[in-house]
């Protein structure tokens, strides 16, 4: 399940950290009278009633001073690219100024649903602006009603679908798990984990093999309404799986429900057009121990350099970790973003939009490169 990503911002000493602690009722973030105690976005994954699942993030001080302090700063607004609700934390003994202001404008800007929340209510007669929320994150007063206005907001967002909008209730899906070197022994990676989930919460029925037993498994189980599988053996399953069938893989229904297919679709296309020695930054979400066999830095690459016939500089990126700059670069490959947040995955692809650079993902370059995209994009 797509998780929100709830960060709190504000000044130094407005009580972030203190609100994040009564906010989750427990004790995530270190507080200190002394300005300046959170150096680093402090984040925790956790399930939150009512909210559900949620991550919770809490940041510096924007208002922080020195070139140490301009640092903490530039972490704090990176945290806004992955920021599903803003909570605006202001001092109440001192009330809203210019860096409130600027972070408004920036959530305005970005459509990232936001809550301006004046904290301190216990010391009286606070200075809090019209609409805003006062709290006392020091006797708990006001945080529940928080909640359930975070609460509201999260029910609100409208979610696309991963597959369950394909699909009707008693449909057979067979979903392709190739044993992977790279992926955690004995474990579904999580866009498997989702689809599955979202099959079973719709009523059809998910029927899992590996690539190995596929068509064993396509000649026992009956009429198959459509086969996803791991992109990495596209080439294989395409073969295998009759046209009538509909087929797609894990990272195209992820680059969907992000929200950024058609973009990937233009960036997968841009790699008949590369020329030699262009660069290509290839980024993954996640921070897994690589392997031999690792997809993006060794069979990605391969299979690139094959499809084209030239050769390429590839860079390499993970986690959070994504330049801001992009213009050296003539195209950005990225993975499924599974474990990124859809605010996340489309500030990526709106940098690379704004800037010029084609960006794809994982899945359809492979479609691409094997010569079936307009097949595994056609539901």
């Amino acid at each position: 399940m797509e998780r929100t990503h709830i960060a709190f911002f504000g000044r130094r000493n407005a009580g972030k950290s203190s609100l994040v602690n009564r906010f989750t009722s427990q004790e995530l973030s270190i507080v200190s009278d002394v300005a300046g105690t959170t150096t680093d976005p402090v984040r925790k994954t956790m399930e939150l009633l009512p909210l559900g699942p949620v991550v919770i993030i809490d940041t510096p001080g924007i208002d922080d001073e020195g070139a140490l302090g301009n640092q903490r700063i530039e972490r704090s607004l990176r945290v806004i690219d992955e920021t599903d609700i803003a909570i605006l934390v202001v001092d109440g003994s001192i009330g809203p100024g210019e860096d409130e202001k600027q972070l408004i404008d920036v959530f305005v800007k970005r459509k990232i649903p936001y809550l301006v929340v004046v904290n301190k209510s216990d010391l009286g007669n606070v200075s809090a602006p019209e609409d805003a929320m006062t709290v006392s994150a020091l006797d708990g007063s006001g945080i529940n009603e928080l909640k359930e206005r975070v609460a509201v907001i999260i029910k609100e967002r409208k979610v696309r679908p991963l597959v369950s909008d394909l699909v009707e209730e008693g449909d057979i899906v067979v979903l392709v798990v190739p044993i992977d070197k790279s992926a955690p022994k004995d474990r579904l990676i999580l866009p498997q984990q989702m689809v599955i989930r979202d099959l079973l919460g719709k009523g059809a029925i998910p029927v899992v093999v590996k690539d190995t037993e596929l068509d064993i498994a396509l000649s026992k189980v009956g009429k198959v309404r459509m086969v996803i599988t791991d992109s990495q053996v596209f080439g294989k399953v395409s073969k295998i799986v009759p046209l009538d069938i509909p087929l797609t893989s894990f990272s195209i229904l992820m680059a969907r429900f992000k929200g950024i297919l058609d973009q990937s679709i233009g960036g997968a296309n841009m790699l008949d057009s590369l020329g030699n020695g262009a660069k290509i930054l290839i980024s993954e979400g996640c921070t897994h121990h690589r392997q031999c066999e690792d997809i993006g830095t060794v069979k990605l690459p391969n299979w690139i350099r094959e499809y084209t016939g030239k050769d390429f500089e590839f860079s390499f990126t993970s986690g959070l970790e994504f330049p801001k700059d992009l213009s050296s670069f003539d195209l950005i490959i990225h993975c499924g973003a599974c474990m990124l947040g859809e605010t996340e995955v489309a500030s990526r692809y709106r940098k690379a939009a704004d800037q010029g650079i084609p960006m794809t993902n994982y899945g359809i370059a492979i479609g691409k490169m094997k010569g079936i995209l307009d097949r595994v994009i056609s539901f």
